[in-house]
């Protein structure tokens, strides 16, 4: 065998050792195909690309009861990859002033003719909100080698009857919230509310801000000896905008920062101690600082606000380790298939995004370890890719000689009193009772 067929294996066979005897088996192979790459070949189709794989009929249709109907849960495996991944020499977590990244985002897998699907989520090509499933994504983020890579550490399900994206966006800062420890720090992109992210209690976390972002300083302003005492105090536009035909000026910043990275010059202006606009100044309130990043790689600058008071080049390394997260569902989406899915039931429409993310997550740590394979003689400096490991596997079957543990196997199970074929899954009248 190979150096890359096992190392897939050892993975594959690690995060699946808790599964029941027979679903762990069955949900290897559904793994595999996942990496492999087939079903971008049978356009979402399952069984089509577990027969790619090299299965016999008998299990195919494991593979797929297993996991339509397979006692196994995403959050179990998770942490089994986490130890894994954590217990490799490769994997580095990435800190700056102490405290880790923890990326949170959301992705959509677009199911416009589910029926009974609510749920919606923005779609940019077309405009608006189309019915989608919903997947929120939580992940710390650490390197291997020079590519920064991220382990995922919980899938937030959404939920398919509910159409309000922002009560799942408040579940996943609330679960975000949940599960931040100590040294922590939870990078939130544009679309989350400093607000929103405040009132679920997250201690330590960064925020994407709009351009037009308005606050208030937590100090009354002085009084002028006429009128209504101020209780607010006076507002803070970091940017300049424009209102009609008149230029609104934006606020001078409390400190200025210059950094040179890369040869690059890098300059960060701040504000401290602020609070939305409708809330009075107050000792209890729990104030944010904000930091404009003015980065020479991009035509508009970075806002930035944050609960910690941190310097302007440790803000930059937090936020640019927030992209990796993106990764995930690219790669899932396009690379592997997961954008066309053909199933129905409420569980399979939750459980197939969540194994066609977590199969991303798999094949971009270890294409980031294995040495990198070339897609043919014109690739003369390949890169470890993601796309490239998943050709590699696509041009090989299932590895039937890996010795698998002993718990790897199918389950004899008895089955002589069970109806068999169309007798099976054909409806029968219920019998008339007196």
């Amino acid at each position: 065998m190979t150096e890359t067929n096992v190392a897939v294996m050892a993975a594959l066979c690690t995060v699946t050792q808790n599964l029941p005897i027979g679903t762990n088996l069955a949900v290897v192979h559904f793994l595999w195909m996942l990496l492999s790459g087939h079903l971008l070949n049978s356009r979402g189709a399952l069984f089509p690309a577990l027969q790619a794989i090299g299965l016999p009929k008998t299990a195919i249709r494991r593979a797929w009861a297993a996991f339509r109907f397979g006692s196994w849960q995403i959050g179990a495996m998770l942490i089994l990859w986490q130890e894994y991944v954590k217990g490799q020499p490769h994997w580095h977590v990435h800190r700056y002033e102490g405290y880790t990244p923890k990326a949170v985002d959301i992705t959509a897998y677009w199911r416009p003719a589910l029926k009974g699907c609510t749920s919606k989520h923005y779609h940019p090509q077309a405009g608006k909100a189309l019915q989608a499933v919903e997947v929120g994504l939580i992940g710390q983020v650490g390197s291997v080698g020079n590519q920064r890579v991220t382990v995922l550490t919980d899938l937030v399900r959404g939920d398919l009857a509910d159409a309000s994206s922002a009560s799942f966006q408040t579940r996943l800062v609330n679960r975000a919230a949940q599960t931040l420890v100590a040294d922590e720090i939870a990078i939130f992109d544009a679309g989350f509310e400093v607000r929103e992210v405040q009132a679920a209690g997250v201690a330590r976390f960064i925020v994407r801000g709009a351009k037009n972002l308005v606050a208030r300083r937590n100090t009354l302003p002085s009084y002028q000896g006429r009128g209504r005492r101020p209780a607010y105090g006076e507002k803070v536009r970091p940017l300049a905008r424009q209102y009609k035909d008149r230029i609104i000026a934006a606020t001078p910043p409390d400190a200025v920062e210059t950094w040179c990275d890369d040869g690059r010059c890098y300059r960060a202006e701040h504000w401290h101690n602020l609070v939305c606009t409708d809330t009075k100044v107050s000792e209890g309130n729990s104030v944010f600082h904000v930091a404009v990043i003015h980065d020479p790689r991009f035509k508009n600058p970075w806002v930035l606000v944050s609960s910690l008071k941190l310097s302007g080049i440790t803000l930059w390394h937090l936020y640019c380790d927030r992209w990796p997260i993106e990764q995930v569902p690219l790669v899932a989406k396009q690379m592997l298939g997961g954008v066309r899915q053909f199933v129905w039931s409420s569980e399979s429409c939750q459980r197939l995004p969540e194994l066609n993310l977590f199969a991303s997550e798999i094949l971009t740590y270890l294409a980031a370890t294995l040495p990198a394979a070339p897609t043919g003689f014109w690739d003369r400096n390949p890169k470890p890719t993601a796309g490239r490991l998943r050709r590699v596997l696509g041009r090989t079957p299932f590895p039937n000689t890996w010795p698998l543990p002993g718990r790897f196997r199918k389950k004899a199970s008895v089955t002589d009193h069970l109806p068999k074929g169309v007798l099976g899954h054909r409806r029968q009248k219920r019998a008339k009772t007196a």
